[in-house]
């Protein structure tokens, strides 16, 4: 008999998120799978500045704090420093991959670092207070952004997976959204995957996650889901952008 439980990689520490936050639910995906792949005593997460600044507190692996920003740039050093006994996993939002962290996540994926990405993309960044972010829709108001965001002035927002698939260097890049149960579960596999690549030395692997920030985007959790149908899968659409090995099986 299968019994739902939870994950022995997730800690008993309850989280510190806002209510309708989905991190919890990608903390949750990532702890399932480094149970099923067994990788738990071997595996060091990367949280920076941010939403996940905290990370260390809800997962049962190790944990490097990195400055804002610099998750890849220390997830490399980890990497290198035992590569053949370390599984790195940076856990980062957009504001801080997408923005103050743009360069370490395209050289990251340009040396093709054999280490996993997990990106949450929520438009804004959530723990300051709800600016704009790099990933912010066009007209989207956010805290510094009042009327919308104006492309004119501010530019267009930053669409990381499509940026990375020019990087030679990067192995796979995948777009999921946890918005849904089968979302959820494409999410999940998602992340497998691109732990599993680690594990077998292929290299740089990004999973973007697209996601809601109920409380800065002033709206109720089961609105900002359905803000988020209607608004970023159209902008940020999902799918795998870049998979090196299956290309190279066809």
């Amino acid at each position: 008999m299968v019994v739902f439980e939870k994950p022995k990689s997730l800690t008993d520490a309850p989280l510190h998120y806002c209510p309708g936050c989905t991190h919890g639910i990608i903390h949750r995906l990532v702890a399932e799978v480094i149970d099923e792949l067994g990788i738990e005593g071997k595996t060091i997460g990367v949280a920076p500045v941010g939403c996940s600044v905290m990370a260390y507190d809800y997962f049962t692996c190790d944990f490097v704090q990195a400055p804002h920003g610099r998750a890849p740039a220390v997830a490399t050093g980890v990497k290198r420093a035992d590569p053949e006994n370390h599984i790195v996993f940076t856990y980062q939002g957009d504001g801080d991959l997408a923005a103050i962290g743009t360069a370490e996540t395209v050289h990251a994926a340009a040396r093709r670092e054999n280490i996993t990405v997990i990106f949450v993309n929520n438009a804004i960044y959530g723990m300051t207070g709800g600016q704009m972010a790099p990933t912010t829709l066009p007209g989207q108001v956010t805290q510094t952004s009042p009327y919308g965001r104006d492309v004119e002035t501010v530019g267009y927002p930053v669409k990381v997976c499509e940026l990375l698939s020019n990087v030679d260097g990067a192995a796979y890049l995948e777009r999921v959204a946890v918005n849904s149960v089968p979302n959820i579960k494409k999410a999940k596999a998602a992340i497998k995957k691109a732990f599993q690549n680690q594990i077998d030395g292929k290299g740089f692997s990004l999973v973007e996650v697209v996601s809601t920030c109920p409380t800065n985007w002033g709206m109720t959790p089961e609105k900002a889901l359905k803000w988020l149908e209607e608004n970023m899968l159209s902008y940020y659409p999902l799918g795998v952008y870049k998979d090196i090995y299956a290309e190279e099986a066809k």
